[in-house]
């Protein structure tokens, strides 16, 4: 061991310009396998393509591998050719804008050593279990776009999240041993990380219900399910949380709770016996009575903030249904308005123009208030303006490479963001049945059907097929097949010949109540004999 290695500092060959990777290339040198922590999106899929340049690995595991990432998507984007090419060369990129489908592969060609290096977000850092014999932590700060006092700017990341990151590497099932790396580049750094990380003490943990809209739900929860129900049971139950024993004045802490019972009774999702017009004994009202409303029941299934149910339902009530039927992009910017939809696409100085011109287009059918440019919410209903101009992109059938060049997201994020949509849009139709508003139902349903295949709505009457998507679909159209009567129309040859799969286009016409056979697929129209016909 020398001097260097004896202070703590890890001794490696300069064969490049970038210190992390010439720790990767020592790293794999050695037959182990790294996580590399950087700080952003675009950093990981950076570092990889430089480590991957130097690395040069070769196998048939990492060509078929690299195909996998290429063709996750129906159509590759630029980030899939990306991660494709890092794959290749034995190292791979990893983070939220990755479909679930890529990151999995990743993890197992990792855990099966054919991928030697994850450049990666701390996305990684939590419950995984990676055969990881180094973590090197290239950032210690990260940028937020907000501070204390109202300013963004780069902040020094939690010594919790450090000793997680520090956590992947060496980990008992893989490895007897690990070495966590930080990357300091002046000595002045180094003493400052070494104080603040290595000797610092973690941070406190805090309990999740001092959070508002955990409260709300958690309460809400409680009462809908009978788990409590009056406020001397509430305040017991309570008394016993671990946010009790942390935040130690239960005055304070009862008086928090008022609070939220007062919001869920004002947003009619509650009752207390003291409002009720039935009966009540004198046994309820000394103990404070509290039930769930048939509403508040309904909420609490969908699990759903309560606050996000009273803007939806607030909003569904705003305006009287048009005669030419609901735009698409109203019921958008609504369930985009939401906590649930969080984080929200930020708008750029330079799109601010934009964002003007599409609240002034749809300005008469706003379902949300647009706030003054000058209260502190403006920034936020900016921005699921911009996330509601996705959405309406999306269902215009933009596809995920469009969508990642002019919004910026990446396809990970994007069927985040359309299965969080698809759950907002149909707690905003179980509210509108609860609500009796009936004539919206049918322009929910036909949004969130838009928002769930990414489709035009001419599209619409062929997605009511068993294997029609958005893709086949279009074929169809394309092909004038436009209904079901259409397709009842054409014969399965010409189904055969558009949609590429004679077996498709059989059970379509099953579907259909006709009885046919599949034709073998590779010939031209008009070569068919009775050798083609079969399962």
């Amino acid at each position: 061991m020398d001097s260097a290695e004896r202070k703590g500092k890890l001794a490696v060959n300069e064969l490049t310009s970038s210190p992390v990777t010439n720790i990767a290339l020592d790293t794999v040198k050695i037959g182990k396998q790294a996580l590399v922590f950087v700080g952003t999106r675009q950093s990981a899929e950076k570092s990889a393509e430089e480590i991957a340049h130097h690395l040069k690995l070769s196998s048939e595991k990492l060509v078929a591998a690299s195909d996998e990432a290429l063709h996750a998507l129906s159509r590759p984007t630029k980030q899939c050719e990306r991660l494709a090419r890092c794959i290749k060369g034995g190292t791979a990129f990893h983070h939220s804008g990755l479909t679930s489908k890529q990151r999995q592969l990743i993890e197992d060609n990792f855990r099966s050593g054919t991928i030697k290096i994850i450049c990666c977000t701390p996305t990684l850092a939590a419950g995984v279990d990676l055969p990881a014999f180094r973590a090197v932590i290239r950032d210690l700060k990260r940028f937020s776009e907000r501070s204390g006092y109202g300013y963004g700017g780069s902040n020094w990341i939690p010594v919790l999240e450090y000793l997680q990151m520090c956590g992947r590497a060496g980990r008992p099932s893989f490895d007897s041993e690990g070495q966590a790396i930080i990357l300091a580049d002046s000595e002045s750094l180094e003493e400052e990380v070494t104080e603040r990380y290595i000797h610092g003490e973690p941070e406190p943990i805090f309990s999740k219900l001092a959070v508002e809209p955990v409260l709300r739900t958690y309460l809400l929860s409680l009462i809908a399910t009978r788990f409590v129900g009056n406020r001397k049971e509430i305040m017991q139950f309570f008394a016993k949380t671990f946010w009790a024993h942390q935040f130690k004045d239960f005055k304070q802490l009862e008086r928090t709770i008022d609070k939220m019972l007062l919001l869920l009774e004002e947003w009619e999702f509650v009752r207390s016996s003291g409002n009720s017009s039935d009966f009540t004994s004198a046994a309820e009202i000394k103990d404070g009575m509290i039930k769930p409303t048939l509403l508040g029941e309904r909420v609490a299934q969908l699990y759903i903030d309560p606050l996000t149910a009273h803007e939806i339902m607030l909003g569904l009530a705003k305006r009287p249904l048009p005669k030419e039927g609901l735009n698409p992009f109203p019921l958008l910017q609504l369930v985009s308005s939401t906590l649930e939809m969080r984080p929200l696409l930020r708008v750029k100085v330079r799109e601010a123009e934009e964002m003007q011109q599409a609240l002034a287009e749809h300005a008469e059918t706003l379902l949300v208030d647009e706030p003054s440019m000058f209260e502190e919410g403006y920034d936020d209903f900016l921005a699921s303006v911009k996330t509601s101009m996705f959405f309406q992109e999306w269902i215009e059938e933009k596809d995920e490479e469009y969508l990642l060049e002019k919004y910026g997201i990446r396809p990970g994020e994007v069927h985040s963001k359309l299965g969080n949509a698809d759950w907002l849009l149909y707690s905003a139709s179980e509210l509108a049945k609860l609500m009796q508003l009936q004539p919206l139902l049918r322009h929910i349903a036909r949004v969130r059907f838009r928002v769930q295949y990414g489709v035009k709505e001419e599209l619409l009457p062929l997605l009511q097929l068993r294997g029609i998507g958005r893709v086949r679909a279009r074929k169809l159209f394309g092909s004038r097949i436009k209904n079901l009567a259409d397709v009842r129309a054409a014969d399965v040859s010409t189904l055969t010949q558009i949609l590429g799969s004679g077996k498709l286009a059989a059970d379509i016409k099953q579907q259909l109540g006709e009885k046919t056979e599949v034709i073998k697929e590779g010939k031209r129209k008009g070569q068919i004999n009775l050798n083609d016909y079969g399962e």
